[in-house]
């Protein structure tokens, strides 16, 4: 299973990036895919999920409203659309993937986190200033 991040980069405050994850080694099937972010000297947070058969959605209380999560199944690719970015949202984005396929009522019950999900990619960075 490999993961591959990209789109992250510089923005002002108020602006919008559109980060991509391609997965590759699994296809379909009922699993999630969430988005998690790390600032330096803290701890990685996740911030939003989704179910890769049903299209069900997750999202922290810190970005919702503000970020979007979406997925193109036939390119095995997710998006994360980020608007109204803050200074506080700078930090290195990773996706990851959770092979199980009850895995959003787990999310629903305990929210995105980190020992939950199975594979990572390396992370892009995004700064907001």
């Amino acid at each position: 299973v490999q993961l591959v991040e990209s789109g992250g980069g510089a923005v002002q405050p108020g602006g919008s990036l559109r980060l991509s994850c391609v997965a590759s080694g699994f296809t379909g099937g009922e699993n999630c895919m969430g988005w998690f972010r790390q600032a330096p000297g803290k701890e990685r947070e996740g911030i939003t999920a989704i179910h890769t058969d049903n299209g069900g959605e997750y999202y922290d209380e810190s970005v919702r409203g503000r970020f979007t999560i979406s997925q193109d199944k036939r390119k095995n690719t997710v998006f994360l659309q980020m608007d109204s970015l803050e200074s506080k949202d700078s930090a290195i984005y990773y996706c990851a993937a959770y092979l199980y396929w009850n895995c959003m009522h787990v999310v629903r019950v305990r929210g995105v986190m980190t020992r939950d999900f199975d594979y990572w990619g390396q992370g892009t960075q995004v700064t907001v200033s």
